[in-house]
């Protein structure tokens, strides 16, 4: 009965699917006719769930897709709207096995943060803790596998009509996107990389960052109940004066912490921007959403380190080198051709940074996006293709870079001893 009512739901999602297709199309027959770019994010976020969550891995994949796609996809926005307390109690009760009074004193009916996988409330435990409860939402898991299902055979139609796209193997990135996906979806998952990560925390004596604490009595597959943080993003400089007196040494700890993680966890935090770090009220900084996270090999994290190193000197030599070294390549590549190139992106970067000019904070995603596509452009003028993973990492260290010019604009990066893992 479960495989009839699921086909059931399937073809219905399928059937709303070519209903918003159909919208879409309609409009551009009127003359309502957006740059394709934009037709295409503002069309996946009509279709919910799996197609927000696509138009985020476009965003942060400038090895995969063409540089306007990837800018546009920026703007792909992962609200939802909040589901009645009703349905998020009864989840709550369902995947607990006993009654709610049980286990939380109060659960705020208001959520801290909704989006297309998950909605966030604040609660009490009755054991007095301040806890947050993450609730998977009903259903998601089969929208996102018909969602996938039916991507993964338009792709495989697509690849034989059009052999010559210029993208790498369609189908094998909707079955990247797929694992992806389906390990955000498993909450058992990110509450072993909090543990995990703890672990490593521990294991390095590191006591100025830290993660939610995982209450296993009360997380499965579908809720995740953790700590609660009392704190403020990264980037809230005036907050964070209250909190640390020293930014710059809060920053440190930051950077020192996800730089060791590189060789001493197993993974790393693939999705460090600003509201996924904060200062704690005790000075410390919390890690915090680890549903999205990276693993590189030893062999690839040598060459990266390499990589940094040669940007710490200016060898462009030794960049063009490592950047070989890290991409995937079916022909020669000329080191010093790419070396020059490097040169010359570089030279523009500073013009585009001066010294002397007040930093903004809302530029830092966008020059984070630009410098990183510029990069990997470069690369792929020379016949080079990078793992995805390398671009998560590069995207890490820009993301880095920005919140020295916001929190400690008279630091530098590479000759600061502090800065254990550059030196």
């Amino acid at each position: 009965m479960g495989k009839v009512t699921n086909g059931v739901k399937g073809a219905f999602r399928i059937g709303q699917t070519m209903s918003v297709l159909g919208r879409a199309g309609v409009s551009w027959v009127r003359g309502d006719r957006p740059p394709a770019p934009r037709l295409l994010r503002q069309t996946f976020e009509s279709l919910g769930a799996t197609y927000i969550k696509l138009g985020q891995f476009i965003a942060s994949s400038p090895t995969f897709f063409p540089k306007e796609y990837v800018e546009e996809f920026q703007y792909c926005l992962d609200r939802t709207p909040n589901l009645p307390f009703s349905v998020i109690r009864k989840i709550i009760r369902d995947e607990l096995g006993r009654p709610i009074e049980e286990v939380y004193s109060d659960i705020d009916p208001v959520a801290l943060a909704s989006a297309s996988i998950a909605q966030v409330h604040a609660a009490k435990l009755v054991t007095g803790e301040d806890v947050v409860i993450k609730v998977q939402k009903p259903g998601v898991e089969n929208i996102l596998l018909t969602d996938l299902n039916f991507l993964y055979v338009s792709a495989r139609i697509l690849e034989t009509l059009a052999p010559k796209l210029s993208w790498t193997s369609l189908s094998g990135i909707v079955e990247e996107i797929q694992r992806t996906m389906m390990e955000e979806c498993d909450f058992i998952k990110e509450a072993n990389n909090l543990k995990v990560f703890r672990e490593f925390l521990l294991n390095t004596h590191n006591d100025d960052a830290t993660v939610p604490a995982v209450y296993e009595s009360c997380s499965t597959r579908r809720i995740l109940t953790m700590e609660r943080f009392h704190g403020v993003p990264l980037t809230d400089l005036e907050s964070i004066r209250g909190y640390a007196r020293d930014p710059e040494r809060t920053l440190i700890t930051a950077m020192n912490t996800w730089f060791s993680s590189l060789t001493q966890c197993e993974f790393f935090h693939a999705d460090v921007h600003a509201g996924n770090l904060m200062v704690l009220k005790d000075g410390r900084v919390g890690f915090i959403d680890f549903g999205i996270v990276g693993r590189i090999r030893p062999d690839t994290w040598q060459a990266v380190s390499d990589f940094i190193s040669s940007v710490m000197v200016g060898n462009f030599d030794g960049m063009a080198d490592a950047m070989i070294r890290i991409g995937i390549t079916h022909q020669k590549v000329q080191a010093s051709e790419l070396a020059n190139d490097l040169r010359r992106l570089y030279q523009q970067m500073d013009k585009m940074v001066p010294d002397e000019s007040p930093y903004q904070p809302d530029q830092a995603e966008d020059d984070v996006n630009n410098i990183l596509m510029d990069m990997v452009r470069i690369g792929e003028g020379h016949g080079l293709h990078f793992p995805r993973e390398f671009a998560l990492l590069l995207k890490q260290f820009l993301y880095f870079d920005r919140y020295v010019h916001i929190l400690a604009p008279e630091m530098d990066v590479f000759m600061d001893e502090r800065l254990t893992m550059l030196h």
